[in-house]
């Protein structure tokens, strides 16, 4: 089957962007791995299907699925190439559009400047709704807020746990020696976190160096997609545990620098306070490939 796609990305996270707005689109998880394979298919970190929405209120649906053919919840980077691709492609005129994810509403709006602001929902802590599974566990408590000690290839690994609409377990480098995030061992530990017993639906592993309280530096070795050159959830998650443990000033512009870009990230830091990131989204090509039929 010949399948037309977008290749976009936002801060360097990439993906293939796919319409099911007019007709309804189901590709099994191997053809999908199929797009997604930089070698064989297009080449992207997730695929991104756009779909319509007969909800009061709701402006489209957004299906998220990874490149190894699992679908996830939430996609921040992916949220703002959402809302670059519906206006390019003539599907929509507003700035500001609302958009069912399997996480929930999201709410992004379009800048004139070109970059793309999410309302992404305010945060999770309850690790039952994290998914996070912390019984036996004894958390030590820094500004009142928990990191929990996980279990890690035979060390004991210090974690924030939150949910942005997806797990996400951020992770102070300085606790592995030296404070770099250069050297901070994603390759090493962030499999290891990312299919952590301790987390039944899997989660993503930040890793972040705080440089003041208003600019952090953050890699992610994120669920079913391995290192990425940006998250958006990701840098959520890691911006309202720095707030909550004190090392970042709520309420105020927190600058991310991940490997892609620079991400932009605001919360006021109350459980209810919605987490606005801001950043850039673009066009790389478009193209047709001639997807070739498989099963699971």
């Amino acid at each position: 089957m010949k399948l037309r796609f977008t290749k976009m990305q936002g801060a360097g996270n990439d993906f293939v962007v796919l319409d099911a707005t007019r007709e309804p689109l189901a590709l099994s998880p191997a053809q999908y791995r199929y797009l997604a394979d930089r070698r064989f298919g297009v080449g992207a970190d997730q695929v991104l299907i756009v779909g319509a929405s007969d909800e009061p209120g709701i402006d489209f649906t957004y299906r998220i699925v990874n490149a190894d053919g699992s679908e996830v919840e939430q996609c921040g980077n992916g949220a703002r190439c959402f809302v670059r691709y519906v206006r390019e492609a003539g599907l929509t005129k507003k700035s500001a559009i609302r958009v069912r994810t399997a996480g929930g509403v999201i709410e992004p709006r379009w800048l004139v400047d070109g970059r793309v602001t999410v309302d992404m929902g305010a945060p999770v802590f309850e690790p039952a709704r994290v998914p996070f599974d912390a019984a036996g566990l004894q958390p030590r408590e820094l500004n009142g807020f928990a990191l929990w000690p996980l279990d890690v290839a035979g060390r004991t690994v210090e974690a924030a746990v939150v949910s942005m609409g997806n797990p996400h377990a951020v992770m102070d480098v300085a606790q592995f020696g030296g404070g770099s995030l250069d050297e901070a061992p994603v390759a090493e530990l962030g499999p290891r976190i990312e299919r952590h017993a301790r987390f039944p639906q899997r989660v993503n592993a930040g890793f972040l160096q705080v440089l003041s309280d208003t600019h952090v530096k953050l890699r992610v070795y994120e669920r079913g997609a391995g290192e990425t050159l940006a998250c958006g959830t990701g840098a959520c998650a890691a911006v309202v545990a720095g707030i909550r443990l004190g090392w970042l000033r709520a309420g105020t512009p927190v600058d991310v620098d991940t490997r892609g870009g620079e991400l932009t990230i605001e919360w006021a830091g109350r459980d209810d306070a919605p987490v606005w990131m801001t950043g850039p989204a673009e066009s790389v090509f478009v193209g047709e490939i001639d997807l070739p039929e498989q099963g699971d």
